[in-house]
Formats: structure tokens, sequence, C-alpha cells
């Protein structure tokens, strides 16, 4: 995924001059991840240039760059970075477009390693996503594959406002080869990755491959489970998600973040609201617990598993059928 979303950044900086790349350590080292690699070699340090550690800074300058016909690319080191950021991106980047009754519109994608699964610690491992998508003004996308990865940055770029893109971090050194004359579907709009007769499981981003891992071996005891990949959580492709559900009657959202208050239960509400007369049993969530993100040793039991989808797909009322 890292050399789909440097392959993305690259074409996009060939297509569009305007384009600007800026972060920490994103110029001549390339980036943490090497998303960035080989940018300022190419594009010269006025294209792709490092910042001091100032996460606010970054947002403010990616701001007043698109004010003045710029379309920042920047890259928040880590997730939980980004909070410093925080009040640029919710009270002005987010906000200008309607502030200014669409005068001033922000081209700017902030780019956001997020979520765990790397053995990593706290402020590095953290799922972010409710926070941008509460927020309106922020359109939210979160890949989870390399094609997407590709697609959905170039897009984003091209969006006339503000994007929040979410990278899998644990899918940065997927091998997944990927086709850039294939187009992908827009922002906006959810794609069923796998089809299935008998529950739907609805996830984004790095939860999409558990998703898929749990309808595999649910199938070989005789259970068929589709899955919906959101791609986009702001906006939300209702209309996909809401029938698919209505075709199985059951569903469980799968997302890594703390369950309380998150995008995932905004989903089993819509769904819930969307799909009641067609629900044989209430819709049920698996997510990470309500902690902060844990220790490396111990994730492995915070983040949602094909064996605990599985468990809760068991619990869904078949003795109804």
């Amino acid at each position: 995924m890292a050399g789909a979303l440097n392959t993305a950044l690259r074409d996009a900086m060939t297509a569009d001059d305007s384009v600007v790349v800026f972060g920490e350590d994103v110029g001549p080292l390339g980036g943490v991840f090497r998303v960035t690699d080989g940018l300022t070699a190419t594009f010269g340090e006025q294209r792709c240039f490092d910042t001091p550690l100032a996460e606010a800074g970054i947002a403010g300058l990616a701001i007043g760059m698109a004010m003045n016909g710029l379309r920042p690319v920047v890259e928040m080191q880590f997730d939980a970075f980004a909070y410093p950021a925080f009040e640029q991106i919710t009270s002005h980047l987010a906000k200008m477009a309607n502030r200014t009754r669409g005068r001033v519109r922000l081209p700017v994608v902030v780019r956001v390693p997020y979520a765990g699964g790397i053995g990593g610690v706290e402020h590095h491992c953290d799922s972010s996503e409710a926070y941008y998508a509460h927020t309106p003004g922020l359109t939210v996308v979160a890949p989870s594959s390399n094609a997407d990865a590709y697609g959905l940055l170039r897009a984003a770029i091209e969006h006339p406002d503000p994007v929040i893109f979410l990278e899998p971090k644990k899918h940065y050194f997927s091998a997944e080869q990927v086709d850039t004359t294939r187009e992908v579907p827009p922002i906006g709009r959810a794609v069923v990755r796998r089809p299935g007769a008998d529950a739907t499981l609805i996830a984004y981003g790095p939860s999409v491959p558990v998703a898929l891992g749990a309808a595999e071996m649910a199938a070989a005891e005789g259970r068929d489970l589709g899955v919906v990949d959101l791609r986009s959580i702001v906006p939300f492709d209702d209309a996909t998600v809401l029938a698919e559900v209505r075709r199985t009657g059951r569903a469980v959202v799968v997302a890594e973040a703390p369950g309380f208050a998150s995008v995932a239960s905004e989903i089993a509400a819509r769904v819930a609201e969307g799909c009641f007369h067609h629900l044989e049993a209430p819709v049920r969530r698996v997510t990470g617990f309500d902690v902060p993100y844990p220790p490396p040793k111990l994730e492995r039991h915070y983040l949602p598993g094909a064996e605990r989808v599985l468990d809760t797909v068991d619990e869904l009322q078949w003795d109804h059928r």
C-alpha cells in the first residue's frame, strides 16, 4: 500500500503543479513508512518538504496555501500525532467553505497513518475516525486495498474540499499489485467485497480483511456471510449498505476503534433505522474495547479478530429461521 500511495502522489504531482506535499520527515527521508520516498528528489524541495514537529503549524500552513491556490497534501506522522492540529482542522479547515458561503474552498488532503496491528504503543495506533466523521465539512475515507489506496488518494487530491485520508498502517507493506489505469468507485461509494445470503459484515479500512477472513471461516462451516467495504465513512453510502442488510436480515459491524460513541455505533443506528422491518436479529458490533490502546503484547486481545466476529454472528438469533 505504501507503494500505491507513493505512485498516487507522484502521478498527482506530475499532473498538477499546484499539488504540494509536506510534513514531518516526508522530504529526503521519504517518510517513516516510505510513502513519500523519492518525491523530493523528483519534484524538488519547493513541492515536497519537511516541516518542524508542529502539527498545528502543518495544518495551518496547508490552509493558507490552499487559500492561495495550492493543493496541499500533508502527512501526520502517526494518528494521535494529529491531535495538536485538531483545532486547525475542525475550526478552520472544515468550516471555511461554510463560513465564506462557498467563496473559499480548501482542497487539502490530511493523510493519517492510523489504527493498530504493528506492535506500536499508544499515540501510534489510535483509530481516530470518529473525531473527523463527527465534524461537518470533512470528507473521511479509509481504503482497505492497494487499488483503493491509489484510486481514493487521487480522488481526494482532486476533491475541492478537505479530505481526511486514513491509511491502515498494517497494510503499508501489502504486496498486492495495482493497475493504476483501472478506475475504482468514487468517494462516497461502498462496495460488496463478498456477496452472502445469511448475514452481512460491514467494515472499513483495516477491518475489511478481518471480515473477509471471518466469512471464509464461516463458509467452511456452511454459513454464507457477505462483506461490505465502506471505503468512504463520510459521505456514507446508505444505499449499498441497507440493500445488503435487507437481503440477509442480519448485520454485524466490525471496526478497530472503541465501540462507545463510535463510527460503528452510527452504522448500527443507520442500519436499524433503515432496515427495521427486514431484521431477524439486532444489529451487533465487534470493536476495540473502551480503553486506551494497549501495549504491543496485549493488542491481539484488543483488536477484533475473525473468531470474535464469528462468536457474534453465532448470537444473531438463528433459531428464529
